[in-house]
């Protein structure tokens, strides 16, 4: 199978054939057109520094644990004045791969499992997509430059005095008329 275009080479491991009595040591560094890539995908304004560097574990008959290292330096706008906000990312990354993990029910609900490191078993890894999706859970969902300062909103209808975000609270009023009950009693 040919890696895909978002694919780092190299970073395609097919499990089966790796040695089972000692852990896979794996490190990848990608090059200024990766991090370019890979930042237009995730939104960024620019990732100059990406490394991804750790270990692919046997466990048991069939298993997998991979313990790796996440070092990162991403630039974002700030969610306030659209400023670019650099941001350090250094993050543990854990995923086990299991052989026998049980498919859930089709349900109308489906909840989350309770360790959301457990993934199925791929015939083939790839390290370089691991990567990018544990660098996509650390950002900042909101970053924000140092001076930005968020005010709050205010609506206006028209001819009426602007309400702000705290009167708009569903139990503001609630709050309110049990402080002014306990000032009676």
């Amino acid at each position: 199978m040919a890696p895909d275009r978002h694919t780092a080479p190299g970073t395609r491991l097919r499990l089966g054939a790796l040695p089972t009595s000692a852990p896979t040591a794996f490190e990848i560094v990608p090059d200024a057109a990766a991090r370019a890539e890979i930042a237009d995908r995730l939104g960024l304004t620019k990732l100059s520094k990406l490394r991804f560097a750790g270990t692919l574990q046997p466990e048991g008959r069939g298993d997998w644990q991979l313990a790796a290292e996440l070092g990162a330096t991403v630039v974002q706008p700030c969610s306030v004045t659209l400023a670019p906000v650099t941001t350090r990312i250094d993050a543990g990354v854990e995923r086990r791969f299991l052989a026998d993990l049980p498919e859930p029910e089709a349900t109308s609900e489906t909840e989350m499992p309770e360790d959301e490191t457990v993934e199925a078993l791929p015939d083939i890894l790839d390290l370089s997509r691991v990567m990018e999706e544990a660098l996509s859970l650390e950002l900042p969902e909101y970053p924000r430059a140092p001076e930005a300062a968020f005010e709050g909103r205010t609506a206006t209808p028209p001819g009426a005095a602007p309400i702000t975000d705290a009167e708009t609270r569903p139990f503001a009023g609630l709050a309110a008329l049990r402080d002014k009950l306990s000032d009676k009693e």
